[in-house]
């Protein structure tokens, strides 16, 4: 990467000016930081493309700075290579097992730091490239919920409901994201279904219906083409799938539902109830928990991730 950001971290002048010589002639632009504190404060005025940290500083070690990008969103994906004078076996599993991306040692071979520095930002490269294709179909997704005037904010809604339930019953950071992202694009597959269907104020037709219940394959199918989503494909291929096995796409029962999608399943289906539709009004909280739990009876939905739903919106 022509051009590539990159940030020497070391509390010596003279290390931070080998690696400038090194890498600079190849057309990186190079900034310096004398110690972590001063590293983290650069970061935050402008997020470099990879780092090279020293471990061993003043004021916040390496492995601080590490911890510290690696737990932010905005920076977790930033590559990072401790670069040290500290070679022992358990000083470079604690900087792998914070998260750093690479561990050189010095005296460094000028051929090795350059090929690593060129492979991560490569990786880097593709990743932001992802990373873009994902917010460009985060934006159609919010465009495509957009087109029904009745559901206002719904997909955020379910975002964030998803998340509070999901923080409820104790399900793990990944799981937790998912099911966010989910909440936004669980609905993208409407796409394909023509604003008059999607605003018609009266009983869809045995076509209409038919069309409207593929939006869950086409939104898995358009979001299935980037592996950064795998996970989420299968929360908006089944979200309209219930426990009795009666829902769509594909009829699944039972435990063939993931928790995950349960969960998002019980937030869209209340979220439904209580906004405004073409053929009614929003729904009050205690008729919208009266629907559902009889529903629950019939078989549709996970009771437990009902009730936990309910007492998240009582506490709020």
């Amino acid at each position: 990467m022509q051009g590539a950001r990159v940030l020497v971290v070391d509390d010596q002048e003279a290390n931070r000016l080998m690696v400038r010589e090194v890498l600079e002639p190849l057309g990186y632009a190079i900034t310096e930081a004398p110690d972590g504190a001063a590293a983290l404060e650069a970061i935050k005025r402008q997020v470099p493309d990879i780092i090279l940290c020293d471990v061993v500083m003043p004021n916040c070690d390496g492995y601080a700075v590490c911890r510290a990008l690696k737990s932010d969103p905005n920076t977790r994906l930033v590559p990072i290579i401790m670069l040290t004078s500290l070679d022992q076996l358990p000083d470079k599993l604690q900087a792998l097992e914070l998260g750093a991306d690479d561990y050189l040692t010095k005296p460094f071979n000028v051929v090795e730091l350059t090929t690593r520095v060129r492979s991560l930002l490569s990786l880097k490269h593709f990743t932001d490239e992802f990373e873009h294709a994902s917010r460009v179909l985060e934006s159609i997704a919010l465009v495509v919920e957009s087109r029904d005037r009745y559901t206002g904010d719904h997909c955020k809604r379910l975002g964030r409901y998803g998340t509070r339930v999901g923080q409820a019953m104790g399900l793990n950071d990944v799981d937790l994201r998912s099911l966010w992202l989910a909440g936004i694009f669980h609905d993208l597959g409407k796409i394909a279904v023509s604003d008059t269907v999607l605003n018609k104020p009266g009983k869809l037709t045995p076509d209409e219906l038919v069309l409207m219940r593929k939006h869950p394959v086409v939104g898995a199918d358009l979001c299935g083409k980037m592996r950064t989503m795998d996970a989420i494909v299968p929360l908006i291929r089944h979200h309209h799938e219930k426990l009795d096995g009666s829902g769509y796409p594909d009829g699944l029962k039972g435990g063939e539902i993931p928790r995950v999608v349960r969960i998002l399943t019980v937030v869209d289906v209340y979220d439904a109830l209580a906004t405004r539709r073409p053929y009614r009004e929003a729904l009050p909280h205690t008729k919208c928990m009266e629907i559902m739990r009889e529903e629950v009876r019939r078989g549709w939905w996970d009771g437990d991730v009902l009730e936990v739903l309910d007492r998240c919106l009582r506490s709020s």
